[in-house]
């Protein structure tokens, strides 16, 4: 069963401090999360985890993260600005984009960012624009299903991004004809895989394919990006990944294809951004509202706008009711935020214990693409973001949206005054 890192105790004290809803992010787990993932491809020496900016964008924690050995993946202007305002800069940066406008490309070009190439038309869209670097990332697509043992992990023959095979050999004969030096190669053919084979797996294929472009095009390639895609358990008995197992599966395929090459040492790069937050991200809410009707149904203060994966895609996310951990599950709710939307639900037909008015309620796993997604659908606020320390204390890292904030893109000069 999933569990808090915080007791009852300490989050009334925190809630009355920062008024609920508001997400609530676990440094500890997220410093040794970090620590085994480096400790798992510590036999790789180039090896370089780019924290996915767009999971979580918070600077309190890209610091922490920069704090452990990681750079930044950014896929837009913003993000981009946002590693610019924390001093991160050249290859600290892997700036992975598509549909990409010609002023992201110049700023990633002026931060000297890794750039990983969405499409092969891109080439003369980054030239115009900045110029081409010694080094050049490009983005795979193989097309059709990628599976494992007949089980389908993701349908990147439906996905709108990266080369053919036939483009990246392409791809790199123009680069190289353009001046450029030195290569990488990279792909992200699933999401929030928890089998431990899909790493493994995806980086056998990379290996194979970037032996073949050298010997095609006689091209230096440099690293190979697994990108993301590995998940976590977001439902009490699923199993997580093993990341020493996905570390020892990769340095397997690495030994097999890449050393008899003779393109040893190759660096190996990833852009998790789930898998490093999301277990350590908490949406803390409080019920405000209960409805019987067909239905039993208990009204949170927090809303899709603050946690759309539910809405959006089904998704599961464990709820707990604090100091109730142990109570009978023998009521069955759907748990629902405040939109004019029916989908703005977090559970359907949960079985949880009786919810009191006034319950603190947790909602587990939301440490990334929890905020990030947050939106203002009817009005509503964006949460604060608040960062439990490793000595027990929090700190706020994102104060709340207020309603100056929802109101600043508007010109009411001359019809409403000042808002307040």
């Amino acid at each position: 069963m999933k569990r808090p890192v915080f007791t009852l105790e300490q989050l009334k004290e925190i809630a009355e401090e920062y008024p609920t809803p508001f997400h609530l992010y676990d440094e500890k787990g997220i410093r040794e999360n970090a620590r085994r993932l480096h400790e798992a491809f510590a036999w790789n020496e180039g090896f370089k985890q780019y924290f996915a900016v767009k999971a979580t964008p918070n600077p309190d924690i890209i610091r922490i993260l920069r704090e452990e050995g990681c750079g930044v993946d950014c896929s837009s202007m913003t993000e981009l600005r946002l590693a610019e305002a924390l001093d991160i800069t050249g290859d600290e940066i892997m700036f992975s984009s598509n549909a990409t406008p010609d002023e992201e490309f110049a700023l990633a070009r002026r931060l000297g960012a890794i750039i990983n190439l969405d499409d092969i038309t891109h080439i003369g869209a980054l030239e115009k624009n900045g110029g081409l670097p010694d080094t050049v990332c490009c983005r795979y697509n193989p097309g059709g299903e990628f599976r494992i043992d007949n089980m389908i992990m993701g349908n990147p023959g439906e996905a709108k991004f990266g080369f053919t095979r036939e483009q990246l050999t392409e791809g790199y004969r123009i680069l190289m004809q353009k001046g450029v030096k030195r290569f990488g190669l990279h792909a992200f053919l699933a999401s929030n895989v928890t089998d431990s084979e899909y790493y493994p797996r995806l980086a056998a294929l990379l290996f194979e394919t970037a032996v073949k472009l050298r010997e095609e095009t006689g091209a230096e390639i440099a690293f190979v990006n697994l990108s993301g895609g590995i998940g976590v358990p977001y439902r009490p008995k699923e199993p997580a990944p093993d990341i020493f197992r996905i570390g020892r599966g990769v340095k397997e395929a690495y030994d097999e294809i890449i050393r008899p090459s003779g393109m040893h040492p190759l660096a190996i790069y990833t852009e998790l951004g789930r898998f490093m937050l999301a277990p350590y991200g908490y949406l803390v809410a409080r019920a405000i509202r209960e409805k019987h009707i067909h239905k039993d149904y208990i009204g949170l203060d927090a809303s899709a706008a603050n946690l759309l994966r539910p809405a959006m895609y089904g998704a599961y996310h464990h709820i707990t009711v604090m100091g109730k951990e142990d109570a009978p599950h023998d009521h069955v709710y759907d748990v629902t935020g405040s939109l004019c939307e029916s989908n703005d639900r977090f559970a359907v037909d949960r079985p949880l214990p009786r919810i009191d008015i006034g319950d603190l309620v947790v909602i587990h796993d939301t440490g990334a693409h929890g905020f990030a997604m947050g939106y203002n659908y009817n009005g509503k606020l964006r949460s604060a973001e608040v960062l439990l320390t490793e000595d027990g204390g929090t700190r706020l890292i994102r104060r709340a949206e207020t309603e100056r904030d929802y109101f600043a893109t508007f010109d009411f000069t001359g019809l409403f005054g000042d808002v307040e």
